[in-house]
């Protein structure tokens, strides 16, 4: 085996949510979520970063080839949640808060299906310059 080597991808999309949980009342919501309970949403200019783990294939000299992760990125994140409501337009979200944690659940899940197995290593999703998620699969 070579040298194990991270690699990553970045895009950016626009969407808007609302921080809503329905196991809350509505005054248990605009309490735990403030302006960001807004009834109307709010958006943001998201950036994704993903990230792959893997060694370096001796022939290509690549962990992966990054036209193939811009297309499943194109394919699993961008088409699904670029200028979306979340909460409307993506099922996921009709029962999950649309928070910068579960989105980067659900970004990590579009790609998990379409990349080869232990290569995904970890998701980004930056939904301001001050507030960052990162996931990397682990469940409790």
């Amino acid at each position: 085996m070579g040298p194990i080597v991270y690699i990553s991808r970045t895009e950016s999309f626009s969407a808007c949510h609302r921080l809503h949980s329905n196991n809350l009342t509505d005054e248990e919501n605009a309490k735990v979520f403030g302006k960001c309970n807004n009834p109307n949403g709010h958006g943001h200019n998201y950036k994704v970063e993903v990230v792959l783990r893997g060694p370096v294939d001796p022939v290509t000299g690549m962990v992966f080839n990054l036209v193939d992760l811009k297309k499943y990125i194109a394919e699993g994140i961008m088409a699904l949640l670029d200028h979306k409501h979340l909460d409307k337009d993506v099922p996921y979200f009709k029962d999950v808060v649309s928070s910068a944690e579960n989105i980067a659940v659900f970004i990590w899940n579009q790609l998990k299906s379409r990349l080869p197995d232990n290569l995904l290593y970890e998701v980004k999703i930056h939904e301001t310059d001050k507030n960052v998620a990162f996931y990397r699969g682990e469940t409790t």
